[in-house]
Protein backbone atom coordinates (compact mmCIF):
# COMPACT_ATOMS: atom_id res chain seq x y z
CA UNK A 1 0.00 0.00 0.00
CA UNK A 2 1.89 2.69 -1.30
CA UNK A 3 0.84 6.77 -0.54
CA UNK A 4 1.08 9.35 -3.20
CA UNK A 5 3.47 11.67 -2.72
CA UNK A 6 1.47 14.68 -3.49
CA UNK A 7 -1.86 14.27 -4.40
CA UNK A 8 -4.30 17.24 -5.25
CA UNK A 9 -7.65 17.30 -2.98
CA UNK A 10 -10.58 17.23 -4.60
CA UNK A 11 -12.35 20.04 -2.92
CA UNK A 12 -11.64 23.26 -4.31
CA UNK A 13 -12.95 26.81 -4.30
CA UNK A 14 -13.57 29.13 -7.01
CA UNK A 15 -10.72 30.73 -8.30
CA UNK A 16 -8.20 29.05 -6.08
CA UNK A 17 -6.01 26.03 -6.54
CA UNK A 18 -6.17 22.34 -4.16
CA UNK A 19 -3.41 21.96 -1.89
CA UNK A 20 -0.91 19.99 -2.34
CA UNK A 21 -0.46 16.83 0.33
CA UNK A 22 2.84 15.66 1.27
CA UNK A 23 2.88 12.14 2.94
CA UNK A 24 5.02 8.97 3.11
CA UNK A 25 4.84 6.20 1.62
CA UNK A 26 5.12 2.20 2.73
CA UNK A 27 7.88 1.33 0.44
CA UNK A 28 10.99 0.23 2.51
CA UNK A 29 13.29 -0.25 -0.34
CA UNK A 30 16.44 1.52 0.02
CA UNK A 31 15.77 2.49 3.52
CA UNK A 32 18.59 1.76 7.06
CA UNK A 33 16.00 0.93 9.56
CA UNK A 34 17.56 -0.13 13.13
CA UNK A 35 15.65 -1.74 15.89
CA UNK A 36 16.17 -1.12 19.70
CA UNK A 37 15.01 -3.89 21.94
CA UNK A 38 14.54 -4.15 25.47
CA UNK A 39 15.64 -7.49 26.70
CA UNK A 40 13.54 -6.92 29.86
CA UNK A 41 9.79 -8.92 29.82
CA UNK A 42 11.80 -10.64 26.65
CA UNK A 43 8.84 -13.17 25.67
CA UNK A 44 6.89 -9.86 24.49
CA UNK A 45 9.84 -8.26 23.72
CA UNK A 46 10.34 -11.37 20.86
CA UNK A 47 7.13 -11.59 19.22
CA UNK A 48 7.41 -7.23 18.64
CA UNK A 49 10.70 -7.77 17.00
CA UNK A 50 9.32 -10.81 15.02
CA UNK A 51 6.34 -8.35 13.95
CA UNK A 52 8.66 -5.28 13.35
CA UNK A 53 10.94 -7.79 11.10
CA UNK A 54 8.37 -9.33 9.17
CA UNK A 55 7.02 -6.19 8.20
CA UNK A 56 10.27 -4.06 6.99
CA UNK A 57 10.59 -7.26 4.81
CA UNK A 58 7.42 -7.31 3.51
CA UNK A 59 8.14 -3.38 2.68
CA UNK A 60 11.10 -3.93 1.00
CA UNK A 61 13.90 -3.24 3.38
CA UNK A 62 17.02 -6.01 2.92
CA UNK A 63 17.58 -7.71 6.05
CA UNK A 64 21.52 -6.16 5.73
CA UNK A 65 20.00 -2.62 6.00
CA UNK A 66 18.78 -3.63 9.33
CA UNK A 67 20.76 -3.08 12.15
CA UNK A 68 19.03 -4.60 15.91
CA UNK A 69 20.52 -3.50 18.76
CA UNK A 70 19.19 -5.16 22.30
CA UNK A 71 19.84 -3.27 25.75
CA UNK A 72 18.85 -4.25 29.23
CA UNK A 73 15.52 -2.49 29.70
CA UNK A 74 13.46 -0.04 27.96
CA UNK A 75 15.09 2.92 30.27
CA UNK A 76 18.32 2.21 28.51
CA UNK A 77 16.45 2.21 24.92
CA UNK A 78 16.53 6.24 24.57
CA UNK A 79 20.31 6.45 25.35
CA UNK A 80 20.62 3.84 22.34
CA UNK A 81 18.58 5.53 20.03
CA UNK A 82 20.16 8.98 20.91
CA UNK A 83 23.60 7.20 19.52
CA UNK A 84 22.27 5.88 16.03
CA UNK A 85 20.57 9.30 15.28
CA UNK A 86 23.98 10.72 15.75
CA UNK A 87 25.35 9.00 13.39
CA UNK A 88 23.27 9.46 10.50
CA UNK A 89 23.51 6.26 9.22
CA UNK A 90 19.60 4.98 9.98
CA UNK A 91 16.45 7.03 7.98
CA UNK A 92 14.49 5.87 10.92
CA UNK A 93 15.21 3.97 14.61
CA UNK A 94 12.20 1.79 15.89
CA UNK A 95 12.28 1.31 19.71
CA UNK A 96 10.30 -1.84 21.34
CA UNK A 97 10.19 -3.03 24.48
CA UNK A 98 7.36 -4.09 27.01
CA UNK A 99 6.74 -1.91 30.72
CA UNK A 100 4.30 -4.00 32.90
CA UNK A 101 2.96 -2.15 35.86
CA UNK A 102 4.02 -3.77 39.42
CA UNK A 103 3.38 -3.00 42.62
CA UNK A 104 5.76 -0.38 42.92
CA UNK A 105 5.76 3.42 41.32
CA UNK A 106 8.89 2.09 38.75
CA UNK A 107 6.39 1.57 35.97
CA UNK A 108 5.54 5.08 35.97
CA UNK A 109 9.50 6.36 36.36
CA UNK A 110 10.58 4.24 33.65
CA UNK A 111 7.79 4.30 30.94
CA UNK A 112 7.66 8.22 31.43
CA UNK A 113 11.32 8.56 30.82
CA UNK A 114 11.17 5.87 27.87
CA UNK A 115 8.83 7.83 26.46
CA UNK A 116 9.69 11.40 27.08
CA UNK A 117 13.45 10.17 25.87
CA UNK A 118 12.74 8.36 22.49
CA UNK A 119 10.52 11.60 22.07
CA UNK A 120 13.25 14.09 22.51
CA UNK A 121 15.93 12.14 20.65
CA UNK A 122 13.28 12.10 17.29
CA UNK A 123 12.72 15.80 17.75
CA UNK A 124 16.32 16.90 18.36
CA UNK A 125 18.11 14.72 15.81
CA UNK A 126 15.30 15.03 13.33
CA UNK A 127 15.68 11.33 12.82
CA UNK A 128 12.12 9.82 12.89
CA UNK A 129 12.03 7.27 16.05
CA UNK A 130 9.21 5.37 16.43
CA UNK A 131 7.61 4.63 19.87
CA UNK A 132 7.07 0.30 19.94
CA UNK A 133 7.21 0.00 23.90
CA UNK A 134 4.17 -1.52 25.63
CA UNK A 135 2.85 -0.47 28.49
CA UNK A 136 0.29 -2.45 29.98
CA UNK A 137 -1.26 -3.32 33.72
CA UNK A 138 -0.54 -7.67 33.01
CA UNK A 139 2.06 -9.78 30.93
CA UNK A 140 -1.24 -10.76 29.25
CA UNK A 141 -2.39 -7.40 27.85
CA UNK A 142 1.20 -6.96 26.37
CA UNK A 143 1.22 -10.21 24.26
CA UNK A 144 -2.08 -9.69 23.03
CA UNK A 145 -0.46 -6.76 21.50
CA UNK A 146 2.91 -7.98 20.86
CA UNK A 147 1.32 -10.84 18.26
CA UNK A 148 -2.17 -11.49 19.89
CA UNK A 149 -5.70 -10.45 20.11
CA UNK A 150 -4.67 -6.59 19.42
CA UNK A 151 -2.24 -7.25 16.72
CA UNK A 152 1.27 -6.46 16.70
CA UNK A 153 2.65 -2.88 18.10
CA UNK A 154 5.77 -3.94 16.71
CA UNK A 155 4.67 -4.21 13.10
CA UNK A 156 2.97 -1.11 13.42
CA UNK A 157 6.05 0.87 14.70
CA UNK A 158 8.42 -0.60 11.98
CA UNK A 159 5.35 0.49 9.00
CA UNK A 160 5.14 3.86 11.03
CA UNK A 161 8.93 4.41 10.55
CA UNK A 162 8.86 3.59 6.94
CA UNK A 163 6.46 6.00 6.22
CA UNK A 164 7.94 8.52 8.61
CA UNK A 165 11.56 7.95 6.98
CA UNK A 166 9.79 8.33 3.29
CA UNK A 167 7.79 11.56 4.24
CA UNK A 168 11.16 12.85 6.14
CA UNK A 169 13.30 12.34 2.50
CA UNK A 170 10.80 13.62 0.62
CA UNK A 171 10.35 17.17 3.35
CA UNK A 172 14.37 17.06 2.57
CA UNK A 173 13.94 17.91 -1.31
CA UNK A 174 11.68 20.50 -0.84
CA UNK A 175 13.08 22.13 2.43
CA UNK A 176 16.19 24.62 1.79
CA UNK A 177 18.72 23.75 4.64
Amino acid sequence: MNRARAAPSSASTEGSEAPRVLEGTLEGAGLRIAVVLSRFNERVGTRLLEGALSALRGRGVRARDVLVVKVPGAFELPAVAKRLAASRRHDAIVCLGAVVRGETPHFEYVAGEASRGIAATSYESGVPVLFGVLTTDTEEQALERAGGAHGNKGREAAEGAIEMARLVRALRKRTPR
